[in-house]
């Protein structure tokens, strides 16, 4: 598929077409993700399959959802969330206002994970009281989000209890969240490796996403994070991923997959 120089102008001319910086993804995957989508729209090389996409935004809009690999599903890895119920949200609970609690669900795709967190935070607080920041690069998985309906295969996972209390049966395959759900999340565009950062926030989620990125590019995201967090906030990363360098950026694991900023 193309050559070298093909592959290079094509990452330069997508980033001024997007603002999305390739090479800071791990090359061979995304690589090879990409050759797969460009072949089967029947492309030898990459800048043609870009010109095409400028001439059709429904394919440029295929290939943003493509590339930014949105995998999602309710409560997925559910002992995650059991800790994350029990002991994070609880212990912030015990010394903060809750209302005032700041949680910001960062690369949230189709929505699955911000929801999840309303639905475990229905058990603390009432909805009304509810607001989570949820941010992704992709407004098309964002724009499914907000219509918020979910195949079962997407809530395989989540306890029988939260389908029962916030979810409408469509059809045989499809549940719809409630509105009042629905209302607990504002949802942005954020590019994680270019735009500014909240401020402030006492927990973050960011899963199975780090994975993707170039250890440059990883430590830009963790730095960034670092900063958002106030001081003894806490930061939920995905199953697949692990922090080797958690102390550059001030924080502590408190458990498998959850680290704390620290007061440094």
């Amino acid at each position: 598929m193309g050559n070298f120089n093909d592959y290079e102008i094509f990452k330069m001319k997508f980033y001024n077409l997007s603002d999305i910086d390739l090479n800071l993804y791990k090359e061979k995957q995304m690589k090879r993700r990409i050759t797969s989508l460009a072949e089967k729209y029947g492309h030898t090389t990459y800048c043609s399959f870009l010109e095409e996409m400028k001439k059709d935004p429904e394919l440029y809009k295929l290939f943003i959802n493509y590339l930014t690999i949105n995998v999602s599903e309710f409560f997925r890895n559910p002992s995650q969330w059991i800790y994350f119920e029990k002991t994070v949200l609880t212990e912030i609970f015990r010394n903060k206002n809750l209302k005032d609690l700041k949680i910001w669900s960062s690369a949230c795709s189709t929505g699955d994970e911000p929801y999840t967190i309303v639905m475990i935070m229905n058990k603390f607080l009432p909805l009304e009281r509810i607001n989570i920041l949820a941010t992704d690069i992709d407004e098309e998985a964002m724009n499914k989000a907000k219509t918020g309906i979910y195949s079962s295969r997407s809530l395989r996972e989540l306890p029988k209890e939260y389908l029962d209390k916030h979810f409408t049966q469509i059809n045989d395959d499809s549940y719809q969240i409630s509105e009042k759900v629905r209302r607990c999340v504002t949802f942005r565009k954020l590019n994680l490796l270019k735009d500014p950062y909240p401020k402030g926030m006492d927990i973050i989620i960011c899963r199975n996403v780090l994975i993707y990125f170039t250890e440059e590019a990883k430590n830009y995201i963790m730095k960034g994070f670092s900063e958002s967090l106030r001081p003894g906030g806490v930061l939920f990363i995905g199953s697949t991923e692990q922090i080797m360098n958690y102390q550059n950026f001030n924080l502590k694991p408190i458990e498998t997959f959850f680290y704390q900023k620290t007061e440094g």
